[in-house]
């Protein structure tokens, strides 16, 4: 079984695990992490009634310097706005990038669609202190781990 193989079995496996969905959700984000030698890999609610963005897990160097902020801010929004990843190879170049770590170079920002696909209801937000670190396959390797994990979205957003 090769990387991917691996990481997508291990993020169903961790998605019907029966812990909690917070449990579940840092679990996940270590898994990407680690798979992909990644510094920084976050989890986050998209309130859209509220208007806002939120961080449920990281795993990493930190917590994020923004954990909660508006829908139409930063990679994140451009995102949520067109309910496809962002992939910025160089976020000094970027006019909307809001900082998470202060050292990051590069970002990609995958959407986690609702059931009907034309909502983002969640973000994978993975980070590098490497600039253009995110290659076409590990842009569709990440999606493919936001469609393995949406239903943990779908079940009301209860923490």
């Amino acid at each position: 079984m090769d990387s991917r193989d691996s990481l997508l079995s291990a993020l169903k496996s961790h998605a019907s695990s029966g812990r909690t969905r917070i449990e579940t959700l840092q679990a996940i984000a270590k898994a990407i992490r680690q798979n992909g030698g990644h510094r920084w890999v976050g989890l986050y609610d998209v309130d859209h009634d509220r208007g806002v963005v939120a961080n449920l897990v990281w795993d990493g160097l930190g917590a994020p310097e923004y954990p909660e902020f508006p829908t139409s801010k930063g990679l994140t929004g451009r995102a949520i706005a067109s309910c496809k990843t962002v992939n910025v190879g160089n976020v000094a170049k970027a006019p909307h990038y809001l900082t998470a770590l202060g050292t990051t170079k590069s970002e990609i920002i995958v959407p986690i669609l609702g059931a009907q696909g034309s909502v983002v209801v969640g973000t994978i937000d993975v980070e590098s202190a490497s600039l253009d670190a995110f290659s076409p396959e590990t842009q569709k390797l990440l999606e493919e781990c936001a469609e393995v994990i949406r239903p943990l979205w779908s079940r009301g957003n209860v923490v």
